[in-house]
């Protein structure tokens, strides 16, 4: 197996943690949909909206569609609050463990399914995000997990070739169009079972950098 060189994220339940559900309970509350409405018409739509297909307007009156109303600039502006808050909870071991890897001069990307109001709202909130040293963002490209040229976009963004990439996201799919590309991949779960699988493909020399002990315990 070719060395690892680089390390790419997915930021979704990798970077960041289960979303919040009182930003969900809010989103509800905004559009008036019950739970079944708001989940169908929220994951109906999300691919397109992460892509740039659909505008932030487009998305969520699509989303909302099943009140019959068209949303309010108000409403949308805090709709995409909400949005953001909702996918705004850390994973504080894997942070932890990106700076050890950017500390010892490890390249680190960041592979995201994103619109781009999200992104402008967590890179508002969130400095560390420009310590990796490239992202993408599905928006910005106008393409999105699993088509492959996001993967080959990201591998040019780090310099490295695919096979010295080891590449992590929490979507069976996602990883399998990163094997595709000839990345390595490993499914993100846990942590413990991250943790488990990086010993058990004998990568345990990025695991014992200096401040990933950190990680481990839960700080960043």
């Amino acid at each position: 197996m070719a060395p690892v060189k680089a390390v790419l994220f997915d930021y979704g339940m990798v970077l960041s943690a289960a979303p919040d559900p009182a930003a969900w309970a809010r989103m509800l509350s905004l559009t008036n949909l019950s739970e079944e409405q708001l989940h169908r018409g929220y994951w109906a739509h999300r691919h397109a909206y992460d892509r740039g297909d659909l505008t932030a307007e487009s998305f969520w009156n699509h989303a909302a569609a099943p009140t019959h109303a068209i949303l309010t600039p108000g409403q949308l502006t805090a709709l995409i609050a909400a949005d953001v808050d909702y996918w705004a909870t850390l994973n504080p071991p894997m942070l932890a463990w990106a700076r050890s890897l950017q500390q010892a001069r490890i390249p680190t990307g960041i592979l995201s399914n994103m619109p781009g109001p999200m992104e402008a709202g967590l890179r508002a909130r969130y400095r560390w995000i420009d310590e990796f040293a490239h992202n993408i963002w599905s928006h910005a490209v106008n393409l999105a997990k699993p088509e492959p040229a996001i993967y080959l976009h990201a591998a040019k963004g780090l310099r490295t070739p695919p096979a010295n990439i080891l590449f992590l996201d929490d979507k069976a799919e996602n990883i399998e169009a990163a094997h595709a590309v000839g990345m390595q991949a490993i499914q993100y779960t846990t942590h413990a079972a991250f943790l488990h699988e990086m010993h058990a493909r004998g990568l345990d020399h990025f695991l014992q950098l200096e401040g990933h002990t950190a990680s481990q315990n839960g700080k960043i």
